[in-house]
């Protein structure tokens, strides 16, 4: 694995163990009891944020941008964030619908870009998916945001960023649906390109 892929393969490690620390019921049986509990969980969310940025610049100033890496970078992302919605919505911050309409839209990529593969082409994220992407971010670090609040004991900020947080959460649900038309518009485009020298 190269340098970069080595760093995107950091969100598929501390995925886990966000999800493990945020479920893990503190001192007393309730989260976060420990308030070295939350910021383990702060530093683990930053960095698999930052992760995503830092491994693209890494192989664009290696010159080291690969079909591997195209593939290995979304799946990372999906997985680390999908990890940490699924945090948020167990703990009754974030509503289940939009999380269902998400994990569809993910599983469908990732069929796209199995047919894709067939077809001798990687797939890489495309402008909807970036946009998606930071649209996934701010859901989380929003939520992560309301519930470092309540725990301090600002119960109404905590309930105005939890607000904020559902909106930025449907708003990544409409990316979500959008760039996975664009991305069927691409697989479409191909299927027709392929008739055509066929033909």
């Amino acid at each position: 694995m190269k340098p970069a892929d080595k760093i995107t393969s950091l969100r598929l490690i501390l995925a886990p163990v966000f999800f493990y620390l945020y479920l893990h019921p503190g001192i007393n049986g309730t989260f976060f009891e420990s308030p070295v509990q939350l910021a383990v969980l702060w530093l683990l969310f930053i960095i698999i944020e930052s992760s995503d940025w830092l491994d693209g610049q890494i192989a664009r100033r290696r010159n080291e941008v690969s079909d591997f890496g195209k593939l290995w970078d979304p799946f990372a992302d999906t997985l680390a964030r999908i990890t940490y919605f699924l945090c948020f919505v167990s703990g009754g911050i974030l509503p289940v619908i939009p999380f269902l309409v998400i994990i569809f839209r993910e599983y469908g990529i990732l069929f796209i870009r199995v047919l894709m593969m067939q077809k001798g082409v990687a797939l890489g994220a495309r402008k909807g998916g970036k946009f998606k992407a930071v649209c996934y971010a701010l859901t989380g670090f929003a939520c992560l945001f309301s519930v470092t609040l309540d725990r301090l004991g600002f119960a109404d900020s905590a309930l105005l960023l939890r607000n904020t947080a559902i909106a930025f959460f449907i708003l990544s649900m409409t990316a979500a649906v959008i760039s996975f038309i664009d991305y069927f518009i691409v697989l479409n485009k191909t299927k027709s390109l392929d008739t055509v020298q066929k033909q």
